[in-house]
């Protein structure tokens, strides 16, 4: 009914003694403590988990001793009855706690929502504000070229224009070299 021996195991190494360090204060108890996690990273660390808030017991489905209207009035009977005052009146602040809480939590998720419609108005208000300077700028650049084509056009209409007086210009030239015997001005006068 033995099992069957196993394979030697191999021996452990030893580790050395740790001297025993009583921290003084509390930097000193979590250089200590990081130490320690730092020894063998590859150990998972346990991470604790939030613990639950505590919450009354929930009341008994069948109350079997009800007290009567002279509660508390014997010796024995008072110890039981002022257990359960106790209790009922943490059951009671525990239900005003929570009460309030939830009433912070409205009012703070009806902050939150405020907030986020102020933000917003201000980020339309924004938008509407870089729309319309987007919107100048391209007025202006498509005014700035139809103000180049403008004046190209009436660079080139001058031109020709120009050119016209230029061909009348030299015509009369012509033919005032050919009034070369008359003065064009009077000494003496």
């Amino acid at each position: 009914n033995m099992a069957a021996p196993s394979a030697p195991r191999p021996p452990r190494p030893r580790k050395e003694p740790q001297p025993l360090v009583i921290p003084r204060n509390a930097a000193e108890e979590q250089r200590l403590r990081l130490e320690r996690l730092m020894r063998n990273p590859e150990k998972t660390v346990p991470i604790p988990e939030k613990l639950n808030e505590w919450a009354p017991r929930p009341p008994p489905e069948f109350v079997r001793d009800v007290m009567g209207s002279s509660a508390g009035a014997g010796s024995g009977e008072f110890h039981v009855y002022r257990h359960l005052r106790r209790r009922e009146y943490q059951r009671q602040d525990f239900m005003d706690a929570m009460a309030e809480k939830q009433r912070l939590d409205e009012e703070f998720q009806k902050k939150l929502e405020r907030n986020k419609m102020i933000a917003e108005e201000q980020t339309a208000k924004r938008r509407r504000k870089r729309q319309k300077l987007k919107e100048k700028k391209l007025q202006a650049k498509k005014n700035k070229l139809e103000q180049k084509k403008q004046e190209k056009e009436s660079d080139q209409s001058q031109k020709r224009v120009s050119s016209e007086d230029d061909e009348e210009d030299s015509k009369e030239e012509e033919e005032k070299e050919d009034d070369a015997e008359e003065p064009s001005f009077v000494m003496g006068r």
